[in-house]
């Protein structure tokens, strides 16, 4: 017996997420950033120097203390800012220790991937890549946050925090992006395109 049309639209809203609806602007450098990005790596098959320096968990530390540090220029500090960055940066180092592995890796750093955990079996991703999967993580979070269940006030508080963090990737890329992607060895990118 075929489905209607009515059933089958019933289960994709099923399915489909119910939490709230984000936008997060990205600055066009940090866009022209991603492209150079997918480009080294998909067309000319290089690959982000690991471990990074910084590392994630280092330029989020960073991120908080330039932060506070320049506390008295913000005009919106409240009291318990603090604390919400600090939930926010933590949320940050598990959403992206979780998301790498799974959306944030182009096919052909998956075995560096591989390779990295392998390396250093007592870090987290965090702990060994840096601002460039980061950024990746942002262009997700949109699609990750409606799967939350998360409400409005929380979600506009999120999104200027967020907001804030890419104006800091923004403003120190130099120092946070990797300038030379490395040349991958013969022998890795045979491995890397059967798997």
């Amino acid at each position: 017996m075929r489905e209607s049309s009515v059933e089958k639209r019933d289960e994709r809203e099923e399915g489909a997420p119910t939490g709230p609806e984000v936008k997060i602007p990205i600055p066009n450098a940090l866009k022209a950033q991603l492209v150079d990005d997918w480009e080294r790596i998909t067309k000319d098959k290089l690959l982000v120097p690991l471990p990074r320096n910084p590392t994630v968990a280092q330029m989020l530390t960073q991120y908080q203390e330039h932060r506070r540090a320049n506390k008295e220029k913000r005009k919106t500090a409240r009291r318990d800012d603090d604390e919400i960055v600090d939930e926010i940066i933590d949320g940050l180092k598990v959403y992206f220790d979780k998301a790498l592995g799974n959306i944030l890796l182009y096919r052909f750093e998956r075995y560096q991937y591989k390779q990295m955990l392998e390396q250093y079996p007592e870090r987290n991703p965090a702990e060994i890549y840096g601002s460039e999967h980061l950024l990746r993580l942002f262009v997700q979070l949109p699609h990750l946050i409606t799967h939350t269940n998360m409400d409005d006030d929380a979600v506009q508080l999120l999104k200027e925090h967020l907001g804030d963090i890419l104006k800091y990737l923004h403003k120190f890329a130099p120092s946070l992006f990797a300038d030379e992607y490395e040349s991958a060895s013969p022998a890795y990118v045979a491995v890397a395109k059967a798997t």
